[in-house]
């Protein structure tokens, strides 16, 4: 079975995972005194005691403020999850996984197992416990492919717990307890829909630790970051689409679409990187390339750093990402300004060859014309160039000043050296190339340069994950096929039915497999005295488990009986009772296309698309479930082989 990794392996990371469980644990305290302070407040009438209790409430408050701040601290710890190659690559933002509290399912499961499918809860202790295994390995996943498949394949699990366990109309009356990832603060809820999403965040959140310690220097690296970034996208913008009502912040609307968009720019600025590390950077058109690409990134990050100062994401959102993302907004804003600069003052007028594809490319190379002359005569004049050069430049300079200002505004940044070395390095070097293509008798008065278009040659593309990659047997399939040993579905209590052979046989027609089915009853056969209804589902014979047995094998079961005859096990569904024999054709007709999907779902591999998983993906409790395995009347198309006398 699947391992998390040691949670207790001193780490840095691990270490940082501990800090933040025991801020988890002292907030839930906190929490918990409020409550009771807060009810205590509402119900005395004694105003003493208001006050007293006013007073215990706005140190409560106070010292949830802490903890959140230090909470916001270790969140920001981004440079834990960066890699320790010796090159320098700007940090990204990493989410920090979701925690969440043992489950014990033991006697719940054991209870429903009794109750509702009439077998030994007992029976089924080891498979509980191996679920509960794997809950416990997937709280703590390690950060490579082995960790995402881990957390996939608990999601996958979930999908056979809620079509065995939990019904349409009843709870299990057990909590998802979960932490919220930024704040800390824990929510829970009866819905297994909580679980889910809950899973689903963690793994975007383990996609993104994984895209932030990529080594960036390297193409392979870039890719892989690139690959990353995309997947934590397609996990949070997945989760944003197929869940609702969550009872966390970090789950809302808002926050998902934040951390979608985050992600994309991520992606954009890898992309970037990836284009300075293959071009030949001398080249004029590489140049402007590169230009547009950090434009490009500038304008993604401005998006990010907008829906982070939402109303309802503002107050949230630690103050360190939010300042991060405005700093990289202004520092690609720099390096477009820079590039472009580069590219006018560093390249060589072109060739009459040249000229034409070098206009074509600058006509669609600024938002607005530049003043002054004609692009033709521009391109041609290095003087020209130089002065539209040098006003990219100034621009350039006024906005590295400008990402320095808003670094050295957040404490927790300002220890962030590698930020720090990269803002610095690139202002230092535009300062230098200003200064080395200022003339002393420079005059004319500079016009200012006009923006950079953004174009990116490399979209972001959103990943959703795929559920299909991770196989996953259902861990109680001994309970017998889904397609009827479901939570949605009821039966009467089995009975068992002593048979004999008559000379014609036993007098019914038998159809389908897993579980058969006694598709119809000889009137005045052995059969029907001995109480066997059209409809009954056979799961034994002679003592024998049949609820997976193919057709053949419970028919080779029953020819090998002899004249003792033969004990059947057989259970009806409830709300499947014989119909009229009018009604057979109907029947036949409304439960045709119905019992398909059933069928498929009986392979004990039932299909993990994520079609049929995102049935049940709904939080709000009038989840409507797939109507399409209800009975009406006989299943009597359940199958297509043709149904047999016996």
């Amino acid at each position: 079975s699947q391992q998390g990794c040691d949670p207790f392996a001193q780490t840095q990371r691990s270490k940082l995972q501990h800090r933040r469980a025991r801020i988890n644990q002292q907030i839930n305290k906190e929490m918990r005194m409020r409550a009771g302070a807060e009810n205590l407040f509402r119900a005395t009438s004694n105003h003493k005691v208001k006050e007293t209790v006013a007073l215990e409430l706005s140190y409560v408050n106070s010292n949830l403020q802490l903890l959140k701040e230090e909470l916001e601290e270790l969140n920001s710890s981004v440079d834990v999850y960066q890699n320790d190659s010796e090159s320098i690559s700007v940090p990204m933002i990493p989410l920090g996984l979701k925690e969440t509290k043992e489950l014990d399912l033991l006697v719940a499961l054991k209870d429903f197992i009794s109750e509702h499918y009439g077998e030994e809860g007992v029976l089924f202790e080891k498979e509980i416990k191996e679920f509960m295994e794997l809950r416990q390995a997937m709280r703590t996943p390690s950060r490579n492919e082995a960790g995402l498949e881990l957390l996939m394949e608990y999601y996958n699990q979930l999908y056979f717990l809620d079509s065995r366990f939990f019904p349409p109309t009843k709870t299990l009356g057990i909590f998802f307890h979960w932490y919220d990832s930024l704040t800390g603060v824990p929510s829970h809820q009866r819905a297994l829909a909580f679980e889910k999403g809950s899973v689903l965040f963690n793994l975007g959140a383990l996609h993104t630790q994984i895209g932030a310690r990529q080594d960036r220097a390297s193409l392979p690296g870039l890719n892989q970051a690139i690959d990353a970034f995309q997947k934590a996208a397609g996990a949070f913008n997945y989760l944003k689409e197929n869940f609702s009502n969550a009872p966390s912040l970090d789950m809302s609307a808002a926050s998902l679409t934040m951390l979608v968009r985050l992600m994309v720019a991520q992606v954009q600025e890898c992309v970037f990187e990836k284009m300075t590390l293959l071009r030949a950077q001398n080249d004029f058109l590489a140049r402007l390339q590169l230009a547009q690409e950090a434009a490009r990134v500038e304008e993604v990050y401005s998006l990010v750093h907008q829906t982070m100062s939402q109303p309802h994401v503002k107050d949230y959102v630690p103050f360190s990402w939010t300042t991060m993302v405005h700093v990289k907004s202004e520092h690609f804003k720099a390096l477009s300004h820079y590039f472009a600069a580069i590219a006018l003052c560093d390249c060589p007028a072109p060739s009459d060859a040249e000229l034409l594809e070098q206009e074509k490319a600058f006509l669609q190379f600024h938002v607005t014309m530049p003043e002054g002359p004609s692009l033709r005569v521009l391109l041609q004049d290095p003087e020209e160039r130089r002065k539209l050069g040098k006003a990219h430049l100034k621009k350039a300079i006024m906005k590295h000043e400008e990402a320095m200002r808003i670094h050295g505004l957040c404490k927790i940044l300002r220890k962030m050296d590698i930020l720090q070395e990269v803002l610095s390095f690139a202002h230092k070097r535009s300062l230098s190339k200003y200064s080395e293509i200022d003339h002393e008798e420079d005059f004319f008065e500079m016009g200012e340069a006009p923006d950079i278009h953004p174009k990116t040659h490399q979209k972001p593309e959103i990943k959703s994950p795929n559920f299909s990659q991770v196989k996953v047997t259902d861990l109680f399939h001994r309970l017998g096929p889904l397609s009827v040993f479901s939570a949605k579905n009821k039966w009467y209590p089995a009975r068992r039915v002593h048979l004999m052979r008559g000379e014609n046989g036993f007098g019914f027609t038998l159809r389908g497999d897993s579980p058969v089915l006694i598709a119809g009853v000889i009137p005045g056969g052995c059969a029907a005295e001995a109480g066997l209804k059209e409809g009954d589902y056979i799961i034994s014979v002679n003592g024998k488990d049949c609820k997976w047995s193919k057709h053949a094998e419970v028919v080779q079961l029953l020819k090998s009986t002899g004249k003792e005859g033969v004990d059947i096990g057989v259970i009806t569904l409830q709300g499947s009772e014989c119909p009229k024999a009018v009604d057979r054709k109907a029947a036949v007709m409304s439960s045709g296309s119905g019992m398909l999907k059933s069928n498929k779902e009986n392979s004990r591999k039932s299909l993990m698309n994520s079609k049929s998983a995102s049935t049940l993906l709904v939080w709000s409790k009038k989840s409507k479930r797939s109507k399409k395995s209800t009975y009406s009347g006989v299943p009597f198309t359940a199958v297509g082989d043709n149904e047999a006398m016996y």
